[in-house]
């Protein structure tokens, strides 16, 4: 996210650049949009680079590998700039690491000026006045999203076609390898109206597709006009009624709350886009018990089945973990005829690592890396050929693209297929922000190639 700086006039403060380094999932892209959003109002407009930054912030993620190694690594870095700086440099440490370590964060590196939590982040701008008189605030060690949500301005908008926005956080599944539940909280969603304000304050910027976040989005049950829960299903119908917002998406789901309605939703909405992020994380039954799942490999199927009876053309996601503590060979197995039965159209994988504080970390049979590692790359290899299948189908098909960007080339722009898919298209940087028919000429492994159907005026 950059910015066109404009010189200050005379008597006026130069302007505070603001950097932030983003990690993990989409739920953290959202925040960071947000704290720049709160951060604003105090005169810090973004840089591209942590070395012209005024403050600089590490949103952080618990779930991949070393996470808390690599923020360590990157302080380090910062710390040096710093120091020869001679305007000097605020720096926080943000997300989920800060909650999990905050108080290490502030033992190990004296250059954390502050340390806030993803439930915490509006509160930047009086944590940054404190700062300003004394180093060393923690903050953000309880969860109230709530809170949060109240006291944030409905965001800017404006820098594109498509927007992220937040309306459940949190998990009470309690997966044996995660640290989720004790990083974000408990469940909670929004309430209808303000996820529908914030929704046509988008529109009304150009928005054309939302995709809403959560860590269980399909457990969303915020408040309705009923004063009731509502479902995502129903939010999703509300969603479609405001004038400008074509395209609706959602991620990520657990197959325990793929509600009856949510499935009949995809097969009668057309809105709802035909791509559903679905983990499983293992296709056998033992691992998935050992990883507090709470369903198996027979559910899963049967989900499948009834969602692709919904939307016979829904394309498929999901996320897998491989050498899971206890995992055989034959458990292996189990995923790879998974993986083969369902047939994904993208899906990411990874090696397992232990989280501290979470059960799996102390499991017996903890699988050696070099046997993961091999697991790994012949689950990748199965994926990635799914996925090229995938996209090679589309060639001949005319879709419906919604174009987000110019492309590096010329005239070509960048839009995005209903699936998910990036497409790429010459003599189209006049369509940026419409939704226009492209007929597929050719399938690469991570994009489209296509051409416009006539010459879109």
């Amino acid at each position: 996210m950059t910015e066109t700086l404009v010189p200050p006039k005379a008597g006026q403060a130069a302007p505070k650049r603001l950097f932030i380094k983003t990690y993990g999932c989409q739920m953290n892209v959202y925040d960071s949009e947000r704290m720049a959003d709160v951060l604003r109002p105090l005169g810090y407009a973004p840089t591209d680079t942590a070395e012209d930054a005024d403050f600089v912030i590490l949103n952080t993620c618990h779930i991949r590998e070393k996470a808390a190694e690599k923020v360590y690594s990157e302080l380090g870095k910062l710390r040096v700039m710093k120091e020869g700086r001679a305007g000097g440099m605020t720096i926080a440490v943000a997300g989920c690491v800060a909650q999990a370590e905050g108080e290490e964060i502030m033992r190990r590196q004296p250059a954390v000026d502050l340390v806030v939590g993803p439930q915490a982040y509006h509160q930047l701008p009086e944590l940054l006045t404190r700062t300003a008189r004394a180093r060393g605030e923690r903050i953000g060690a309880d969860f109230a999203p709530n809170e949060k949500f109240d006291a944030l301005q409905v965001p800017r908008g404006g820098e594109g076609v498509t927007a992220f926005l937040t309306v459940q956080e949190g998990c009470d599944k309690f997966c044996t390898f995660c640290v989720v539940p004790y990083t974000r909280g408990a469940e909670w969603s929004r309430p209808v109206a303000d996820i529908l304000a914030e929704a046509r304050e988008l529109a009304a910027r150009g928005v054309r597709e939302i995709t809403l976040l959560g860590q269980n989005v399909n457990a969303y049950d915020g408040e309705g006009p009923d004063g009731k829960p509502s479902t995502l299903a129903r939010l999703a119908y509300a969603l479609a009624e405001i004038p400008g917002l074509d395209r609706i998406r959602y991620t990520t789901s657990h197959p325990n709350d793929m509600s009856d309605d949510l499935i009949a939703a995809h097969g009668e909405l057309d809105a709802l886009m035909p791509y559903l992020h679905l983990p499983v994380q293992s296709g056998s039954d033992r691992i998935l018990r050992l990883m507090n799942r709470k369903h198996g490999r027979a559910k899963y199927f049967d989900l499948i089945d009834r969602i692709r009876a919904a939307r016979p053309d829904m394309a498929l996601s999901g996320d897998f973990i491989v050498g899971f503590p206890g995992e055989t060979d034959a458990d292996f197995e189990q995923t790879m005829d998974l993986v083969r039965r369902v047939n994904y159209a993208s899906a990411f994988s990874f090696m397992y690592s232990p989280r501290p504080g979470t059960p799996a970390a102390t499991m017996a049979a903890q699988v050696p890396d070099d046997v993961s590692r091999a697991r790994l790359h012949a689950l990748q290899a199965l994926l990635t050929e799914q996925q090229v299948a995938f996209n090679a189908a589309q060639a001949g098909r005319t879709l419906p693209v919604l174009f987000e960007k110019k492309g590096r080339h010329g005239a070509q722009a960048i839009g995005r297929s209903p699936y998910l898919q990036s497409v790429h298209v010459e003599d189209a940087d006049h369509l940026i922000g419409r939704i226009v028919p492209v007929e597929i000429e050719r399938g690469q492994q991570n994009s489209l190639t296509g051409r416009l159907q006539q010459k879109a005026a």
